[in-house]
């Protein structure tokens, strides 16, 4: 079993304002990927985090600003994308095929 956080949460009593937060949906074929493994990795490739996708896909990592890739990897398929995140929510839908 892995130790990866559920997520799910909303964003209540966090300062988005300070925060670099990098959230999305896993998706495949336009339907939500449940429980897909969500991969943070640095601008070196180097693994940072991981969290499991909720019911719905959706996914959050906080993090600093910067390049980041996140990696999804599921039953459904493996997908990833670039992200350049700054201060506040950044947002990113993540396709696996």
């Amino acid at each position: 079993m892995c130790g990866a956080p559920v997520q799910g949460q909303g964003l209540e009593g966090v300062d988005v304002t300070t925060q670099t937060v990098i959230q999305g949906v896993v998706t495949a074929a336009g339907s939500p990927v449940p429980q897909a493994h969500v991969r943070l990795l640095d601008a070196t490739g180097e693994f940072t985090a991981e969290v499991v996708a909720s019911a719905t896909g959706q996914f959050r990592f906080f993090a600093a600003p910067g390049d980041w890739t996140v990696r999804a990897l599921s039953r459904q398929g493996n997908g990833q994308t670039a992200v350049s995140a700054e201060v506040g929510v950044n947002e990113t839908d993540l396709q696996v095929a």
